[in-house]
């Protein structure tokens, strides 16, 4: 028996994103959580977490390009604090990956790894950002940092069904790794970062090789249709219209329009809708 009251269990929003890149064939970065944290311990998953007040900022407006939070909000179905799921992907890409989706005011390219990332003083924000004694808004107001909201899409959107003590309403967003960087885990939620292709994903979850939840198996199996990361960046900026997730009740297995079981496959399991596919 739980502990706690399932249905009582409060649902979070939060953001997460998948990073791409030729390696040189199509790979994505995928992160193994502690195996002692309450959600998805053990688990393979892409960098994210919780909403923070925090992220929901006036500042920020001022320090992100290409996506106002109403063109944000507008583009995932929200009223209003859109543009607050891009900043905690941002932000916690940092925390748990390392990996800074940002640049220099007046830089054309997304922040070098030799030029910031690998000096203490970016380590050390990193740890007092994780440690939760510096905002992440003012270190990046104090390194006079630009988000480009435009270079990172949004694909997916997964609300947690019942029964976990946490619960999660997550949006999934999709970006390029930045040149220069590399990906290190921080070693306390996460314990390990790997660059592997779909298809090594798809083979390794099943030879019991790497746990996944289901959301982010589904995420993967999307991923899979795709050759290169410009393809995938293309179909992603095209922000096409979500296609509504069914599970397959003989499977288990969640199932896009189009795919082989989806007419007999039921609502009632999981809750998804997923934007991410090839362009015709």
């Amino acid at each position: 028996m739980t502990d706690y009251d399932p249905a009582a269990v409060a649902i979070k929003p939060a953001a997460t994103v998948m990073l791409v890149d030729d390696r040189p064939d199509l790979k994505v970065l995928m992160m193994r959580r502690d195996a002692n944290t309450v959600f998805a311990g053990g688990m393979w998953v892409f960098p994210g977490g919780s909403v923070d007040s925090s992220d929901d900022h006036d500042d920020y407006q001022a320090i992100c390009e290409h996506r106002t939070d109403a063109e944000a909000s507008q583009l995932m179905g929200l009223q209003s604090g859109g543009l607050a799921y891009y900043i905690t992907a941002i932000r916690e890409c940092f925390e748990e990956a390392g990996v800074l989706l940002a640049r220099f005011k007046g830089a054309e390219q997304a922040v070098s790894l030799t030029d910031a990332m690998h000096t203490r003083k970016f380590e050390d924000y990193r740890d007092h950002v994780n440690d939760r004694k510096l905002d992440f808004l003012d270190f990046v107001q104090a390194e006079n940092l630009i988000m480009d909201a435009g270079e990172m899409h949004y694909i997916a959107h997964w609300i947690t069904p019942p029964g976990p003590p946490r619960r999660f309403d997550a949006r999934f967003f999709i970006a390029r790794m930045p040149r220069d960087q590399e990906p290190i885990h921080d070693n306390r939620e996460t314990v390990h970062a790997e660059w592997f292709s779909p298809d090594e994903i798809l083979q390794k979850f099943a030879s019991n090789e790497m746990v996944l939840m289901t959301p982010t198996l589904r995420m993967i199996r999307s991923l899979s249709l795709f050759n290169t990361t410009d393809e995938v960046m293309r179909a992603a900026a095209a922000n096409q219209s979500d296609e509504r997730v069914r599970v397959d009740t003989r499977t288990l297995e969640l199932l896009l329009p189009g795919e082989d079981g989806y007419a007999r496959g039921t609502l009632e399991i999981e809750s998804g809708w997923i934007r991410l596919r090839p362009l015709i």
